[in-house]
């Protein structure tokens, strides 16, 4: 079975891109609309990355990566948080809540599917 991701983003147009992208090197993609929807889903299914925005309602996606962090069988899972936010503070904020990498909106699709490759452990070639 391929790698799955799980896309957590409030635009449903920003989780399409980023589906298309990450299904065009091989990825399986479930989507949530919130940070309470994708914890639901990270508990319900076995993912291998997380693919997250910080400003959303009902739980934003620092919430979503503080919790998933708290929990023993979901610690692991790397998470790549893609946001408007630019600021120094932000992306601290972002690795401090357990993110592996901070994109700002928005990220070249090359740049997305090699790191989230890199992160789910595939060697990316340097083509």
């Amino acid at each position: 079975m391929g790698r799955r991701v799980l896309i957590v983003d409030d635009s449903s147009t920003v989780r399409s891109y980023h589906r298309k992208v990450l299904e065009s090197v091989g990825f399986t993609a479930a989507e949530a609309v919130n940070g309470c929807e994708a914890i639901e889903k990270a508990l319900q299914g076995e993912f291998d990355i997380y693919l997250v925005d910080i400003n959303m309602t009902k739980g934003t996606g620092l919430d979503f990566l503080r919790e998933v962090r708290a929990n023993p069988e979901l610690a692991a899972v790397p998470a790549v948080v893609i946001s408007s936010e630019r600021t120094y503070t932000d992306l601290k904020m972002s690795l401090c809540a357990g993110a592996n990498v901070h994109f700002v909106k928005p990220v070249a699709p090359q740049a997305l599917a090699e790191v989230c490759l890199i992160l789910t452990g595939e060697v990316v070639s340097g083509e």
